[in-house]
């Protein structure tokens, strides 16, 4: 089993590949403050799972782009997305029908729903119902929880674990959500919230489309940034749940647009 040491490394030198597009073996070594034996371990294993390309010296990035692999991607801003995990779990009331997307932010929403007792059932019978496109979302509730999930149909995105494409939108049209929490990869005040893959910005336009409450889950690090293709318009955004690192100034251009900011 591969230590938690050596996935840190491997985040790091893709991180690195996406940044520049290639780097030697004496480079990485030196940022990374190992020995070049073990980059070159560490370039070959990742090169057999083809998630880069080996160079003489070295190694270049392989169609990773911005978009890492959900399982690699680095544990970036990882304290204040669970703190938005669980301020964004904290809007969720039992017996809700609540819709959730794939990725880091949302899996920490998962895990604070999952630690919720009171969502898995109340004396009336009230359960909470989660309705997600996201593979992992539903591991992370199934394994840990007691509510009610379903699952889209679709073809699995292997970069989000994400259910995506023609299949995955029948049940969504079928379906009622109270609230809909959605990872962005940016939202921008006039623009709305976007998402990098437009199969992933198409499911979570569905989303909103069923929703009566649309909840944006954003580290500070997206607030004013575009991403390719928009999820929906700023004005289908009731609430926007993120981190302290967000300015005054941002927080009050998203505030007059008439979106509740949860800063945490």
């Amino acid at each position: 089993m591969l230590t938690v040491d050596r996935y840190a490394r491997w985040n790091a030198l893709l991180e690195l590949l996406t940044n520049s597009g290639r780097v030697t073996v004496e480079d990485a070594a030196e940022r990374l403050g190992v020995s070049q034996a073990t980059i070159r371990r560490d370039f070959d294993q990742l090169g057999q799972q083809q998630m880069i390309t080996r160079t003489r010296g070295g190694a270049v990035a392989n169609g990773v782009s911005y978009d890492l692999p959900l399982r690699y991607k680095t544990a970036k801003h990882s304290a204040e997305k669970q703190r938005i995990g669980a301020a964004a779990a904290a809007l969720v009331a039992p017996g809700m029908v609540v819709g959730l997307n794939g990725g880091t932010t949302t899996t920490e929403v998962a895990r604070a729903l999952a630690v919720r007792p009171e969502l898995a059932g109340t004396p009336d019978g009230a359960q909470l119902t989660v309705v997600t496109n996201a593979l992992n979302i539903a591991n992370e509730l199934l394994v840990r929880s007691r509510m009610k999930i379903v699952v889209t149909g679709g073809v699995v995105r292997p970069q989000s674990f994400e259910l995506i494409g023609p299949l995955a939108g029948g049940i969504l049209r079928d379906v009622t959500l109270d609230m809909a929490l959605l990872g962005a990869d940016a939202i921008d005040v006039t623009l709305g919230p976007a998402a990098h893959n437009e199969g992933e910005a198409a499911m979570n336009n569905l989303m909103v489309a069923r929703a009566r409450q649309v909840v944006i889950i954003a580290d500070s690090s997206k607030l004013g940034e575009r991403a390719f293709a928009r999820i929906c318009p700023i004005e289908r955004v009731d609430v926007l749940v993120t981190d302290a690192g967000a300015s005054d100034d941002t927080v009050a251009s998203f505030e007059a647009a008439s979106i509740r900011v949860v800063r945490v």
